[in-house]
């Protein structure tokens, strides 16, 4: 069987039989997939350790066995694409990247390659290893509005004096109050316009929130997400994320 060889971003990580793993991950060339990688488990000198290669967040380097008639791959080799220095020791960065990685599994249910959305979160995950407290403490609100544009359900951008309203069901700024509850008013609106036209994580550095506006901005999006995405369920990260970052 070919083999192919793709970046990877680890998703979630179980144990199979006695010394193997089934991981999901989201891969640059086949989108969405789940792999069978065989030994890592096992106490010799060989594979001490191997198992730490698949933590939820990782960016692998992989060479896979790709069969599209089969739910379950085989990875073949393996290497880190990139090192993390903070992700997988601060208690904050961590919280991060493990809330992109829940949205993306809520959010991505088929193996579609998009190669556009695989560059999206890789780029959003080494922001958040060494961007500043500032900008990670608002990477999840920009990562949800990207994700979103990226899936297809965009916000638009017509937010003005007038049409100062967001009808969340709708992804648009409105003049009127929408007949339905899923609508947004007050100074969160103007605040989520604005991250919307942000496209460089680094420009996240100029927007000012503090805890209780981060968190009630987060709990619209989640219900936008609610809204446009089938099955969406509640994140167990957004909870820790909204308790511990300031």
């Amino acid at each position: 069987m070919q083999t192919h060889k793709t970046k990877g971003i680890v998703l979630r990580t179980v144990k199979y039989g006695e010394t193997s793993i089934i991981t999901t991950v989201y891969t640059e060339l086949f989108g969405l997939q789940s792999y069978i990688v065989k030994g890592v488990r096992q106490s010799s000198k060989k594979n001490q350790g191997k198992a730490n290669y698949f933590q939820p967040a990782s960016i692998l380097q992989m060479e896979v066995y790709h069969n599209e008639l089969k739910q379950l791959q085989f990875v073949k080799e393996f290497q880190w694409e990139n090192i993390y220095n903070t992700i997988f020791f601060n208690v904050i960065r961590n919280a991060v990247a493990v809330y992109i990685v829940e949205l993306l599994q809520h959010c991505i249910k088929q193996p579609e390659a998009n190669p556009e959305l695989f560059y999206l979160t890789e780029e959003t995950l080494l922001a958040v290893d060494t961007s500043t407290e500032s900008i990670v403490a608002n990477i999840p609100i920009y990562f949800t509005l990207q994700l979103s544009s990226a899936l297809g359900f965009l916000i638009r951008e017509n937010f003005s004096s007038t049409n100062h309203t967001l009808d969340l069901k709708e992804g648009t700024f409105t003049n009127n109050i929408p007949t339905h509850t899923n609508y947004v008013t007050g100074e969160e609106v103007a605040a989520i316009a604005n991250l919307i036209s942000i496209k460089n994580i680094d420009d996240l550095k100029n927007i000012q929130f503090n805890k209780t506006q981060r968190r009630q901005i987060l709990q619209y999006l989640q219900t936008f997400m609610t809204l446009h995405v089938e099955g969406f369920a509640q994140l167990r990260s957004i909870e820790v994320l909204q308790q511990i970052i300031s």
